[in-house]
Parts: structure tokens; C-alpha cells; sequence
């Protein structure tokens, strides 16, 4: 079946349909991860966003059994696998789809698989091209036309994404250790949370509006998650009242941003966004350049902060700001993915700076 990649800047591209048989409308972005794939689709950071894979051959591997997690019994109410229960991706663009898979821990084809969750993709198109057309032209909205079945254009960052991929009621998973954290669920990666369990913590895992300003806790994770932090006004205003209580707050990517908006800083929508796992990150000080994954489409503006907020990191690519402390509380924030899942996990000793902070604390 023909299928159609149509930009907001007219630029139409044909190519061959695969999964659902739907029409779907979003934000089209690029990531230029080699692997990862089911990792990358039910990360809720890309929700209503339709994603342009940079790798020639995605497919080749299948998707992967799902199955339970053996050493932290805890955990078997989320995915060991995916990052979230669902594909949270509008449709995706390949170059080249492999139909058939080989993986020992295949269970099935993703073309079969996004059946199955009612996903469109394309293939047959030069993705090299369309990244280039976004690097030039910036995120453009976009749909893939699947026969005659129309539909209208969707920007997503007009809705509060946040909302829709966050739980709604509160989860508790118990840690071999004595700390308990809470973890804001932005559209938290699944990763986040098997990291925080395997250092011994017992997570309280909460909606993206739930007041923990008061909760008797040891430490705060703010989590990753989907769109512009600026939809999110109740979570700044309880994270502005949770700054003054000095618990030890750790936030990754739009955590990052929430927790300089509460600190009355700015954020700004980057041209095209930082997705993949390539990211080149320096540290502030040591210069030492660690690889990072990444997946927003927003970034602090750290010149709008007050002087009790130093940055941590920078982008080596186009110098935006990628980390911020606070001089003298126990406060830090990231803006690439420690948990990294896919990898690379070279910055996954930040959940350890992270534990010895509550540690401290306590």
C-alpha cells in the first residue's frame, strides 16, 4: 500500500506503508540513534510526534518478550523492556524497514507490532534528506497519508502532553533500602525507575500534579517527559514550594527545565531538538565530554537564572545548556538521560552523586 510523508512546508514524499492502515498528524522530529527503536517509540517524551529514524535499517531485530523482572519483584507492574506500556509515537520514517527479524529474544516484527497498537509508519523515503530539510528548517509539522484516509494537522505542543502520558494515581515500589524518594511522572521513562530500584530506594511514583511538598520524604526525581515545561504551571508551582525544603531534588530532561522555571529561569523551543544517543555533553569545570542520550525539543536559557544556580554541562555541539546545581542546597538537574535506555550509560553514576546526597542528608 502507497503511503505519503507531507510537511507543513508542502513538501510531499511518497513511499510504502507499513504498519496500521491510518492517517496520523504530529510534529515530525529526527533521532539518529543506530539502535533502539522499541526503546525510542514508547518513550512518552515522544508523544504526538512523528519520528524520522536516521539509521538506513531499522527493523532487523524485531521487538523484543516482554516479560518480569526477577530480581525486583516490585517492579512486574511496568515493562522490563519498554519504556512505557504503549508506542507513544504518532507514526515513524524509515529508509529501509526489515520485514524480516533475527534476535534471540524476538517475539515479533515491528511492522506486526505497530499493528497492534494502531501505529502507521513509512519506508522507502531518504531520511538523510528530511534531516537535513528539519536541521535547515526546524521541527515542522507533518502527516503520513495512508490511501485516502485524510486528516487535519495536529501541533501537539498546544496541548499540556504532560497530562495525557502521566499516571493518575499514585504507585509505591518498595527498594531493599531505608531511603523512600518520590519520582514526578512527567511521562517517566521506565528506566528511570529500575535505576532508582536497583540503588535500594522505595519509589513513590506520583502524577504530574500531585502536591509532594509535604510528603515526609528522603529525596525528589523529576522525571522526563513530552512537550514545552510552560503547559505544566501547577507541577512549578508545587516544585517552586518544594525548593525551600532542602531535600536533595534530582531532574532529568523536562524535570531539568521544570526545576529552572520554578527557580525563575526561562526555557526556549530549540530549532530541531537533541534525539539520539550521540550527544556529546561537557562537564562545567573538569571538561571531560561525556556521550549522552537525549530527547527534547526544549532548553534552559541558563542566563535568566539567579547566581545561586550554576550550570553543570553544555551541548559541545551548539553550546545550549545542558545542567544546572544549586550552590548550596543538595539540587541538581540534567537535561540528557542518565538512565539511557537505549545507551549509552556513560553518565549513570549521576543516580549515585543522586543516593549520596540522601544519604547526606539523612
Amino acid at each position: 500500500m502507497k503511503a505519503q510523508l507531507v510537511l507543513e512546508d508542502g513538501t510531499i514524499l511518497e513511499g510504502e506503508h507499513f504498519g496500521a492502515p491510518v492517517s496520523v498528524s504530529g510534529e515530525v522530529v529526527f533521532n539518529t540513534g543506530m539502535v533502539g527503536y522499541p526503546e525510542a517509540m514508547t518513550d512518552p517524551s515522544y508523544r504526538g510526534q512523528i519520528l524520522v529514524f536516521t539509521y538506513p535499517l531499522i527493523g532487523n531485530y524485531g521487538i523484543p518478550v516482554n516479560g518480569n523482572h526477577r530480581q525486583f519483584p516490585s517492579l512486574d507492574k511496568i515493562s522490563p523492556l519498554f519504556e512505557s506500556d504503549t508506542i507513544h509515537v504518532k507514526g515513524i520514517v524509515v529508509s529501509g524497514l526489515s520485514r524480516t527479524f533475527s534476535h534471540w529474544a524476538a517475539a515479533e516484527s515491528l511492522d506486526s507490532w505497530m499493528q497492534k497498537h494502531n501505529v502507521p509508519g513509512i519506508t522507502g523515503l531518504d531520511t538523510r534528506a528530511i534531516t537535513k530539510r528539519l536541521r535547515e528548517n526546524g521541527s515542522m509539522l507533518g502527516k503520513i497519508a495512508v490511501a485516502d484516509n485524510e486528516v487535519k494537522w495536529d501541533d501537539p505542543n498546544k496541548r499540556n502532553l504532560v497530562a495525557e502520558v502521566s499516571i493518575l494515581e499514585p504507585q509505591t515500589f518498595a527498594g531493599p533500602g531505608k531511603s523512600t524518594v518520590v519520582l514526578v511522572d512527567f511521562g517517566c521513562k521506565n528506566n528511570i525507575l529500575r535505576s532508582l530500584i536497583a540503588r535500594g530506594l522505595t519509589v513513590l511514583r506520583v502524577p504530574w500534579n500531585y502536591d509532594w511538598s509535604r510528603e515526609e520524604i528522603d529525596g525528589v526525581v523529576l522525571s522526563n517527559g513530552p512537550g514545552d515545561p510552560k503547559m505544566c504551571s501547577e507541577s512549578i508551582a508545587i516544585l517552586r514550594k518544594g525548593l525551600d525544603r532542602g531535600v536533595p531534588i534530582l531532574g532529568i530532561c523536562l524535570g531539568h527545565q521544570l526545576l529552572a522555571l520554578a527557580a525563575g529561569g526561562d526555557t526556549y523551543k530549540l530549532k530541531y531538538g537533541h534525539r539520539g544517543q550521540n550527544q556529546p555533553c561537557v562537564e562545567v569545570g573538569s571538561k571531560r565530554c561525556f556521550i549522552t542520550s537525549q530527547n527534547h525539543g526544549f532548553a534552559v536559557n541558563e542566563d535568566t537564572l539567579s547566581s545561586e544556580w550554576k550550570p553543570s554541562f553544555f551541548n559541545a555541539n551548539d553550546g545550549t545548556n545542558e545542567g544546572l546545581r544549586h550552590v548550596q542546597k543538595p539540587i541538581f538537574s540534567i537535561q540528557f538521560h542518565p538512565e539511557a535506555s537505549p545507551g549509552p550509560v556513560d553518565t549513570d553514576f549521576l543516580f549515585d552523586t543522586f543516593i549520596r546526597a540522601v544519604q547526606h542528608v539523612q
